[in-house]
């Protein structure tokens, strides 16, 4: 589907995450500043900016890493910070360096994640086994998670945030490190969640979210510069070089 169809598809869909007035210091430092935004159900959202900007700041708090100073965040209508548990129950999150546990093997990790994230025994080895093909990882299956590559270990990064079938999928620079082939797979898997999930993801490489975004945000310095869908940005180098 192109980035067209599946904005004019998701232009009625409800918002999934509401930000508002969202504010975020460290002492004297404001690391995020008075973000407003909604993101829509279903659509891959881009956050673009260079280090520093924010987006990791944001994501963190999505993810309940981190506490708002001042502002609201709602993920499914919960407050992460009132509603914490229920709302993490939402989301899966890939870091940018995803921890695993590298003496776990990689089903053991993945059934291991799946009890985390509160499935029942009935459910578990249904969940792994949906993860696993839709991830490719049926030939490392057996192998410490330490002595996979640095592609195969994203693939069990994202694995473990799928496990559970959460609502929204958070990926915080999911390309970083890979080799070209890697970065074509993981924009082909971004794309392939659009619609029965709701995709965000953080990246400092404009032709990484211009590939696999609906919409995207530019954060600079910690504030919101603009939201715009890639259906109306046909440079999106342009718009970022006019609002730096």
């Amino acid at each position: 589907m192109s980035h067209a169809d599946r904005d004019s598809a998701s232009t009625e869909a409800v918002p999934v995450v509401v930000a508002e007035a969202l504010v975020k210091r460290y002492g004297p430092v404001v690391a995020l500043q008075d973000l407003s935004l909604e993101i829509r159900r279903g659509e891959v959202f881009g956050l673009l900016g260079p280090n520093g900007s924010g987006k990791t700041t944001f994501i963190r708090m999505l993810a309940g890493y981190l506490a708002p100073t001042r502002g609201k965040l709602l993920v499914s209508g919960l407050d992460v910070v009132h509603d914490a548990l229920q709302a993490r129950r939402r989301l899966g999150y890939v870091p940018e360096a995803a921890p695993l546990y590298g003496h776990m093997q990689v089903r053991e990790f993945l059934a291991f994640m799946g009890r985390l994230r509160g499935l029942s025994a009935a459910d578990l080895k249904g969940a792994v086994e949906r993860v696993v093909d839709r991830l490719s990882l049926g030939d490392v299956m057996r192998k410490p998670t330490r002595a996979l590559s640095r592609g195969y270990r994203q693939r069990v990064a994202i694995a473990q945030a799928l496990i559970h079938d959460p609502e929204i999928i958070v990926l915080d620079e999911p390309t970083n490190g890979l080799d070209p082939r890697q970065i074509i797979e993981v924009r082909e898997l971004v794309r392939s969640l659009a619609g029965t999930h709701t995709v965000i993801m953080s990246s400092h490489i404009l032709t990484e979210v211009g590939r696999v975004a609906d919409r995207v945000a530019i954060l600079l310095d910690g504030k919101l510069r603009g939201v715009r869908t890639l259906a109306e940005t046909p440079d999106l180098e342009d718009w970022f070089l006019s609002l730096a």
